[in-house]
C-alpha cells in the first residue's frame, strides 16, 4: 500500500503536487486514484515525490485523484474503494460538473476541473480488475490517438467512443474539443495489484515525460505501438450475461461470427474477422 501521509496536504489542492522545472515547457499531468483500489499509479507518484523527481523543463503535476475513496481500502474487500458515491471517471461532462446534484466524486470533480485547464498533457493511471494485457486507451480525440502508439509501453493503443455511463476525465471536453490543444491519454497497466502492473505504468509515464523534453530522451528508439479501434460496444442488458469461455483481454479472435458470450437469450458474436 501506499504512504500517502507525506502527500496528502498537497502544494495546489489536497493530493495535488505541481513542480516547476528550471525552463519553459509543456504542462504534464500524471493522475493516480481515480478509482480508489488502484494503487499502482499512487505508488508510482508517491515514490517519485520521495525521490525528488524535478523537470527539466515544463511543470510536472501529480493527483492523487480520490483520496476519500483511497481512505475506504480494505484488503479484505478491495473493490470496494473502487469509488464512495459514485465513479469518479463517469462524472466528466459539462453538463454534470455544472448542475445541481452533489457526490463525493462529483465535488472532487469540480475542484479538480479548473486545474485542468492548465494541463497540456494529461495521463491518467489505471489497472485492471479482469485478466487482460495492457493497454492505452485513446478516447475519440486525434491528437490522443496520434500520441499513444508514440509511448511504445503498452505497445496496444486502443481508439473509442467513451462510456455510455459518462464521460471519463480523458474525455472533457477540454481535451476533446475540435480544434483543442491538450492531449489526454489513459493507461491501463494491467491486473490490480500485480509488480508487473507498477513496472508497465512506470514505463508508459517516463515515455510520456521523454516525448515531452521533461525527462532526458531515450537512450535507443521507441518501438511504436499498434492502433486499434473500437467498432462496436457492447453493455450487459441482462443479469445472465456470461462469456462462453475464459477469454483474456487483447486476444484476437481471428473468425467472423465467432460465439463470445450469451446475454439472456441473445447471441454475442464477432462482428469482422481478427477481432480484438
Amino acid at each position: 500500500m501506499p504512504d500517502l501521509r507525506p502527500w496528502r496536504a498537497g502544494n495546489r489542492l489536497p493530493g495535488v503536487w505541481s513542480i516547476p522545472g528550471p525552463a519553459p515547457g509543456p504542462h504534464v499531468a500524471l493522475v493516480s486514484l481515480v478509482h480508489g483500489n488502484e494503487i499502482a499509479g499512487a505508488l508510482l507518484l508517491a515514490r517519485w515525490l520521495r525521490e525528488g523527481l524535478r523537470p527539466l523543463r515544463g511543470t510536472l503535476t501529480f493527483i492523487f485523484a480520490n483520496l476519500a475513496a483511497f481512505d475506504r481500502f480494505d484488503p479484505a474487500d478491495p473493490t470496494l474503494s473502487r469509488f464512495v458515491d459514485e465513479d469518479l471517471n463517469r462524472v466528466w461532462d459539462e453538463r454534470v460538473l455544472q448542475g445541481g446534484r452533489d457526490s463525493e466524486e462529483l465535488s472532487r470533480a469540480r475542484a479538480l476541473r479548473p486545474l485542468l485547464e492548465e494541463m497540456d498533457v494529461l495521463l491518467d493511471l489505471h489497472s485492471m480488475l479482469w485478466p487482460s494485457d495492457p493497454l492505452i486507451i485513446a478516447g475519440s480525440a486525434p491528437q490522443a490517438r496520434a500520441l499513444g502508439p508514440k509511448l511504445g509501453t503498452p505497445s496496444l493503443v486502443v481508439a473509442d467512443e467513451g462510456h455510455s455511463t459518462g464521460r471519463r476525465m480523458i474525455d472533457c471536453a477540454l481535451f476533446t474539443a475540435p480544434g483543442s490543444r491538450r492531449t489526454a491519454l489513459l493507461v491501463e497497466g494491467g491486473p490490480h495489484w500485480e509488480p508487473a502492473t507498477l513496472e508497465t505504468l512506470e514505463t508508459c509515464a517516463t515515455a510520456l515525460l521523454r516525448e515531452y523534453g521533461l525527462l532526458p530522451p531515450a537512450p535507443a528508439p521507441t518501438p511504436v505501438g499498434r492502433l486499434a479501434e473500437v467498432t462496436r460496444t457492447v453493455v450487459a442488458g441482462t443479469h445472465g450475461f456470461a462469456f462462453v469461455q475464459d477469454f483474456r483481454g487483447g486476444t484476437v479472435i481471428p473468425r467472423r461470427n465467432t460465439l463470445l458470450a450469451l446475454d439472456g437469450e441473445q447471441e454475442i458474436r464477432t462482428p469482422h474477422d481478427d477481432c480484438l
